[in-house]
């Protein structure tokens, strides 16, 4: 047995799969922020105890934690001090000296204040040059005269970037050995172990990043491993990364900044799973909790992964699954701003209070209220009947907050915060979408969590899509993305060559390092050798470009004639981004990448039991009314999901029930049940 541990802002999504008999069980818990941890020994607890078994029959657990990710969002790191080579200390601050993109023409929009004030920023007399060679050797004394400053500031961690450090690491080594021998309780992070790759400020920004959040990460895995130790003795713990893999719990604790985002990349690998069960290549995988809207795009049966990524404005140069996350949940608050317009989020009422209709101290409308409103959500069928909601609070905080002020019905203001946050989604959609260079309309939209199938199929009308998939278990479904994902480590080496320069013996001797590196550090985690699996891979661009593309490059000994195949793959593949491609230019190898895979089981979902067209009688539970604009209140069937079978169709309006979540089928959509219980509706 398996299981996956996915903590959102509102709930804590657990599920467990039995390898034997391909059982693939599903709850939920109130994440407890104060205490994340407790959250997730209950519902570990809860689902061994759905599944009738105990901690000796699971295998691993593997845990997408979102502590790193709330911390730089809500700037709760630790406090932390830089050093780098004297006259570079103001990189962080000067950085790419662009606008934000989002706000171009915006006057009040700024860049985000640097993760290092600039007292805490010293430099120390050293230089390596762009070849790696040493001009001027590094001067210990002004290391300790920095460290000294940092201590006496009380900095709990220390970011080391050195200028092209990635090329020759030995001073920011011993840099680490100075601040151990004088300060060993502050935390180190180097430039060359986290990003070591040219491009100084993404490379700064990644390393402070690394040290802002390494101490909360690592206390908080520390803790978790002993509550778990101490409710169910040795457990093997393992934790997502960002790049859609995972890893163990001990190589989470020294790479903190590998965990950012890593709950959204579960989701995203989730989504492509599901793609080749349905054999649908090309997704927009949308996963709606209680605080965010995370949105993934699977372009011809793959997630996206990019090392060119931003996280709230800071650049972050590491191996991740391109997610777009918005503040748009369950849990987002409706309000209304001065000019008397209505807005939804980002702040969301989270798990404690939550939104009003919880009974828990909320007083703010929520989207959940708003869906309870409407008659979309069964007040008493939350969470299977485990969790009642109160109807009556939910339409009091609606009418107090929204519909009074705005003087309308309390059914057209709930319809008004669905509506807007539906635009808010459709919005973030975009801009992984469209504004990539990929037509909408040639996906499907693959709702989950706990709140996305109420609003998928609104979504997809907006955006011209023509399907929907709510996938098995998509009340969980990114926590069962995490049990499909693989074991994964990335590495990379700068090499900054024209393709002239290129010598196939040197390249393939690079790319043999970092493989080393890649398998033994799969063995040191106990895969086996036949579940390994390893990529190569070269960062390429044309000469003058400030942009690379990575291109795949075969894994064997390279000849002069690879070298010139992989330069045609890169050019065809900026044709079909750019569309043009630079035939006269000179091609550049930048990075070579290698990446280690450890092929985790694989995950079956059982064929459903088929049926007739219509649906079987014992699975309708009824009727109910539900609010649609322009319709008004309309009486709507409501099925209940796990007694519906293959081959049903159901056409819209209707609602399709499950423990953990609801679906909305709009009028004029058919929903359809296929072979492995996936609702797929059609628009």
């Amino acid at each position: 047995m398996r299981i996956g541990i996915d903590v959102g802002g509102t709930f804590t999504d657990m599920v467990l799969i039995d390898d034997s008999t391909g059982r693939v069980l599903l709850t939920k818990t109130l994440t407890t922020p104060k205490h994340l941890s407790e959250g997730v020994i209950t519902g570990t607890n809860k689902i061994l105890k759905i599944a009738g078994a105990g901690i000796k029959d699971v295998d691993y657990i593997v845990h997408g934690t979102t502590i790193g990710t709330n911390a730089l969002l809500e700037k709760r790191g630790v406090k932390t001090g830089l050093i780098t080579t004297d006259g570079f200390r103001d990189v962080l601050e000067i950085g790419r000296i662009q606008r934000p993109a989002e706000g171009l023409y915006d006057f009040s929009v700024d860049n985000p204040d640097p993760l290092v004030p600039r007292y805490l920023r010293h430099g120390v007399k050293e230089r390596v040059d762009s070849k790696g060679k040493v001009v001027t050797p590094l001067d210990e004394q002004s290391v300790r005269d920095a460290v000294a400053a940092l201590r006496k500031e009380g900095v709990a961690s220390i970011a080391v970037c050195l200028l092209f450090a990635f090329l020759n690491p030995a001073h920011e080594k011993r840099v680490r050995e100075i601040c151990h021998e004088m300060a060993p309780e502050i935390f180190v992070s180097l430039s060359n172990e986290v990003a070591p790759e040219f491009r100084e400020f993404e490379r700064m920004s990644t390393t402070v990043i690394s040290a802002y959040l390494q101490p909360i990460v690592q206390r908080y895995i520390e803790t978790l491993q002993a509550e778990l130790k101490q409710s169910y003795g040795r457990v093997d713990l393992r934790v997502m990364q960002a790049s859609g893999g995972c890893m163990t719990a001990d190589s989470a604790r020294e790479s903190a900044v590998q965990t950012v985002n890593s709950g959204p990349a579960g989701g995203a690998v989730a989504g492509e799973f599901i793609g080749k069960v349905t054999r649908t290549p090309n997704i927009v995988s949308v996963d709606m909790g209680g605080t965010s809207f995370d949105i993934g795009v699977i372009a011809g049966g793959a997630a996206r992964i990019t090392s060119e990524g931003k996280f709230d404005g800071y650049p972050l140069r590491i191996s991740a699954v391109d997610v777009h996350a918005i503040g748009a949940g369950g849990g987002s608050i409706a309000w209304i701003d001065k000019g008397s317009v209505l807005n939804v989020g980002p702040k969301s009422a989270g798990a404690d209070p939550g939104p009003a209709c919880y009974g828990r101290g909320g007083m703010n409308p929520a989207v959940t209220d708003a869906n309870l409103v409407l008659g979309r959500l069964n007040a008493g069928y939350f969470l299977g009947g485990e969790m009642k909601l109160d109807l009556e609070r939910a339409r009091q905080a609606v009418r107090e907050h929204v519909a009074g002020p705005l003087k309308m019905s309390v059914e057209a203001a709930a319809l008004g915060i669905v509506k807007v946050v539906n635009a808010n989604m459709a919005k973030g959609i975009a801009v992984s979408t469209t504004q990539k260079g990929f037509d909408v309309r040639e996906f499907a939209l693959v709702a989950f969590g706990g709140a996305g199938p109420l609003h998928a199929v609104e979504l997809a009308e907006s955006l011209g899509m023509k399907t929907v998939i709510v996938p098995i278990h998509c009340g969980a479904f990114s926590a069962l993305g995490l049990l499909v994902s693989d074991t994964r480590h990335d590495y990379v080496q700068t090499i900054m060559k024209q393709e002239e320069n290129v010598k196939p013996a040197e390249l393939t001797s690079a790319f043999r390092a970092l493989e080393k590196k890649a398998l033994a550090q799969l063995a040191s985690e106990n895969i086996r050798p036949k579940d390994m699996e390893v990529v190569w891979s070269a960062d390429l661009r044309f000469s003058g470009q400030s942009y690379e593309l990575n291109t795949s490059v075969k894994r064997k000994t390279l000849t002069a004639r690879d070298i010139k195949a992989v330069s045609a793959s890169f050019a065809k593949l900026h044709e079909r981004i750019y569309a043009f491609t630079a035939v006269d230019e000179k091609v550049e190898f930048v990075n070579l990448r290698v990446t280690g895979i450890g092929k985790s089981p694989s995950v079956k979902i059982a064929r459903w039991p088929r049926g007739a067209a219509k649906p079987p009688r014992e699975a309708q539970k009824g009727k109910r009314p539900v609010f649609f604009e322009g319709r008004g209140l309309v009486q709507c069937p409501t099925f209940e999901r796990a007694l519906l079978r293959a081959g049903n169709r159901i056409a819209g309006p209707a609602l399709i029930e499950e423990t953990l979540s609801t679906t909305v089928v709009t009028a004029g959509a058919v929903a359809r049940i296929d072979e492995f219980g996936n609702v797929r509706i059609s628009l």
